[in-house]
Parts: structure tokens; sequence; C-alpha cells
């Protein structure tokens, strides 16, 4: 490759440049240029120094002819981690346009984990396509983890497990690792079992190579160990990761014996997408939102949120309703409501997510809600107090009433401190009953603020005013 071919793909990335990591503009162009003349060779040359990770985005920033047109140029040379990279949104559609052979090849190299990923969102005959591919106890694997619940543990783990007998010293280990052929390409520990083929501790890899012949397996075995079963919810153990540091962690059937085993990169993916989700679902865009889809399926993923938006503007507007008279006789009160309305949104929103990060994380509990809600509540009264200064001002220098200063100042602090009572309460009272609070709380939030902040405004409109 040439120099100046090569510095097109990739450039070294400086502390100062937000977009390092981001796909260099030049070298996407350079790509397309020789999907459009057809140039095999400069493609493949092209796509060389990029990673598996880089060319999957690639892929999902382009459209979909060039994407097409994109994959059959580059023929055998697509591997199968770009697959894994891929978005779910467009991977049926990339698996689609493979050639059965060049498909074949690619999930030959992965391991089983990623697999079962590839497969479980495939219609059947495709399904039964590349099972049929792998060799027989890959397929037997890849099966087997099949037939567990999905965003189970046993979805999540692979199979390839690098384990040794606990009465086994270092020597035997090392031994045992030099003259296995068929080694996972990538593992952090080896787990130790008992003759029942249960878990009993994990040996890092380190601490292995660092230890003398002699040493027993069993005394060096790590201070962090945990054990998952099979049917275990995947963001739980995405959470055990991330919780206790965890590297890998051995996965056992309902008889507790060791069938598969867990990788951090595995599991923090898992808390990628599940952190993806909560943003998208609180946003009410869906949360298999992504930026491939199309305009139909965009559509349909936003219309129920909308639908549901009306109806809390509906809400909203019947309170309005019922002080027409009241509106119509001070004109002032239909120019500040929207005011009142908003910053109540805006609060309840800010409290709203703090509350649905913190249930995710498990941060917030049974023992702690009552203070972060207290906390919550007193945040709002501040924030109300300090907006109600400045509002009565507003009301004051604007309109030249004071009264009217009053009550919006007032109504400012009966919606703020509202807003943080119902931003933190609503998600929990939500996540008691089963149902997902970063699904459903936007909605409740919005119409309670809406409905008190529209309620006090004009309700104390009316009492201090006519």
């Amino acid at each position: 490759m040439s120099e100046d071919t090569e510095s097109q793909v990739s450039e070294e990335p400086r502390e100062d440049e937000d977009d390092a990591y981001a796909l260099n503009p030049k070298a996407v162009a350079a790509i397309l240029y020789a999907v459009d003349i057809s140039d095999r060779d400069q493609l493949v040359e092209l796509m060389e120094p990029l990673h598996a990770a880089d060319i999957a985005d690639l892929l999902e920033q382009i459209n979909a002819f060039d994407r097409m047109r994109l994959i059959k140029l580059y023929g055998q040379e697509f591997d199968g981690e770009i697959l894994t990279e891929l978005d779910e949104s467009i991977r049926e559609e990339v698996i689609n346009l493979l050639n059965p052979e060049v498909l074949a090849d690619a999930v030959r190299e992965l391991d089983s984990d990623d697999v079962v990923d590839l497969l479980e969102d495939l219609e059947e005959d495709r399904q039964t396509a590349i099972l049929e591919v792998l060799e027989d106890s890959d397929r037997v694997a890849v099966q087997q983890s099949l037939t567990y619940p999905e965003y189970s543990a046993g979805r999540l783990m692979q199979r390839e497990v690098v384990m040794a007998p606990e009465h086994w010293n270092v020597g035997e280990a090392i031994d045992y690792l030099r003259n296995t052929e068929d080694l996972p390409e990538q593992f952090y520990h080896i787990v130790l079992v008992d003759p029942r083929l249960r878990p009993v501790g994990n040996v890092p890899l380190g601490t292995l190579m660092s230890s003398r012949r002699e040493v027993m397996l069993k005394s060096i075995v790590s201070d962090t160990f945990h054990v998952i079963p099979v049917t275990r919810y995947e963001g739980e153990v995405a959470y055990a990761f991330n919780q206790y540091h965890l590297i890998s962690a051995p996965v056992v059937d309902e008889n507790e014996r060791l069938v598969g085993v867990i990788t951090i990169d595995d599991a923090m993916a898992v808390l990628d997408e599940e952190h993806e989700e909560d943003i998208l679902r609180l946003a009410g865009v869906g949360e298999e939102s992504s930026l491939s889809d199309s305009v139909l399926e965009t559509t349909k993923q936003r219309f129920p949120w909308l639908a549901v938006n009306l109806v809390t503007a509906v809400l909203a507007s019947l309170v309005i309703a019922q002080f027409e008279e009241a509106i119509a006789t001070v004109v002032a009160l239909a120019v500040l409501m929207p005011i009142v309305a908003s910053m109540g949104g805006n609060a309840g929103t800010q409290s709203l997510t703090v509350a649905v990060r913190a249930l995710a994380t498990k941060d917030l509990t049974g023992s702690n809600v009552w203070r972060v809600i207290r906390r919550e509540v007193m945040v709002g009264l501040i924030n109300g107090l300090a907006f109600a200064v400045v509002m009565g001002l507003v009301g004051l220098v604007w309109f030249g009433s004071p009264a009217l200063g009053y009550v919006i100042a007032a109504a400012m602090v009966i919606n703020l401190v509202i807003a943080g009572l119902a931003g933190t309460v609503i998600p929990v009272l939500l996540e008691k009953v089963g149902v997902d609070p970063a699904l459903a709380s936007g909605a409740f939030v919005t119409t309670v603020t809406d409905v008190v902040g529209f309620f006090a405004f004009l309700g104390l409109a009316v009492l201090v005013l006519l």
C-alpha cells in the first residue's frame, strides 16, 4: 500500500480531536470510489487496515445500494467479526447479501456465543442454512444455547471453556495449554472444577504464568469468583460484571455443572445495549430505533408515543378549558402559563432521568428511596423559589401587575416541587408494579407537571386576580 493511501485510511489519534476514532471521510470516499469503478484490488487494499468494528460502522453509514455493491465486490475477504459488530437493524440484510460460501467461512471463524447472537434474530430457514455449515460439535453447542431463554446467560455465554481439575498444579496446567490445539481464541481464566464438573474457582492467566510449576492451582485462585446460573437475565449478568469488576465468569446449569463462560466483552455489550434502550425509551422513539431504519419503520416506532403524548396534551387542555373566562379576562395568563408548564416539565425530566438511571444501576433501593425523594423535592423547592423571584419580577415589569407576579411565582414553586416528587416517585412505583420505568415514566410525569402547572397558575389567578 502506498504511503498516501495508508494515510487516507488511518491517522494517528490525537488527544485534542473529538472524533479521533471516527472513520476518516477521505477513506470512506476512496472506498466508495473503488466500489464505483469495481476495482476489487483497490477495495481490499483500502479495507485491509480497518478493524472489523470500523468496517461495520462503514456499512451502517452508507446507503443500502452502496452497501450491496461493496459486499458483493469485497467477496471472500468478508470476515465473521464484521457480522458480530453490525447493528442488528442491518445484520440480516448483510447476511442475505453474502455469498453462501463466504457466509459459511465467516461463521466458522466465530465463537459459539457470536454464532448464537447472529442466529437468534434470523428466520428459521436462514438459521438452518448457517447451522449446516458448522462442524458437528459446534452445531450441537449452538443448538443447545438456542434452547435457553432469550436474553439469558445461556444465550450470552460461549461454550468454549478452558478448565482444569482442582488437584492440578501450575506445571500440569501449562503443559495442558501448550498441548491443546483447540483453545479459545481469547480467554482470561482457567476454571477449576471438582469431579462433578462444578466450578470451584478461577485462576487468572497472569497469576498462572508468574507462579512456579509445583504450586497448586487451588492456592492461586482469584479472590473474586462468581458463578452465573444459565437462566439468569443478561442484564443482571452485565450488572454483576460491572459491579464486581469481573473479567470472565463460569456459567452453570440447573445441576451446577459447568456449561460455558461469559467474558467481559459480551457483558459490556449488554450493558451498552441496556443504556441505549433506556435512552431511546425515555425519548419515546422505540428501543430498537436505528439510523438505518426506513421512513416507514421509524414512523411506526414513534407513532404510539406521539399518540400517548396527544392524550396527555388533551388532558392539559381540559384543565385550561375550565378557566376559559379567566384567560379571556386577563390575556397575560395565556402568555405566561406555558412558562410554568415548561419549567415543570423540564424539572420533572431531570428528576426522572436520575431516578431511572439509579434504578437501572440498583443504586435507588428501598433503603434510600425516601431520602432521594426528599432531596428531589427540596431541589424543586429551592429552584422554584429562585425562579419564582425571577418570574415575579417579570410579571411586575412586563405587565405592571404585582398580583400577577405573586401568582406566577407561587405557581412556579408548586409545579417545580411536584415535578421533583413525580419525577422520582412515578418510576419507583412503575418498577414496583412490574412496568419498565424508562418506557412509561415520561408520559406520566409530563401529564402531572402539565396538569398541575396549569391548574395551579390558573386557579391562583382566579382567586387573586378576579
